[in-house]
């Protein structure tokens, strides 16, 4: 529901935190499907997560340490 009322105004970017944190693996991997079908037709999707099965699908990675960025590269 969150996700249909974020992308009913067209956003160019959408920011996703920790967004299959409390959902069962199914329901997760539907939103994650959902989210990167909405970034191939041109939605910049930023996604904060502590899961790295999940950050390793993304394109590009940025690692936070102490507030500051620890690496920033391309996948």
């Amino acid at each position: 529901m969150a996700i249909g009322r974020a992308v009913v105004m067209k956003p160019e970017i959408i920011l996703a935190d920790e967004p299959t944190g409390n959902l069962d693996s199914r329901s997760g991997r539907e939103v994650m499907e959902l989210l990167e079908e909405l970034n191939a037709s041109g939605i910049t999707l930023m996604m904060v997560t502590h899961d790295t099965v999940l950050g390793a699908r993304a394109h590009r990675h940025i690692v936070f340490g102490d507030g500051r960025v620890v690496s920033d590269g391309r996948t």
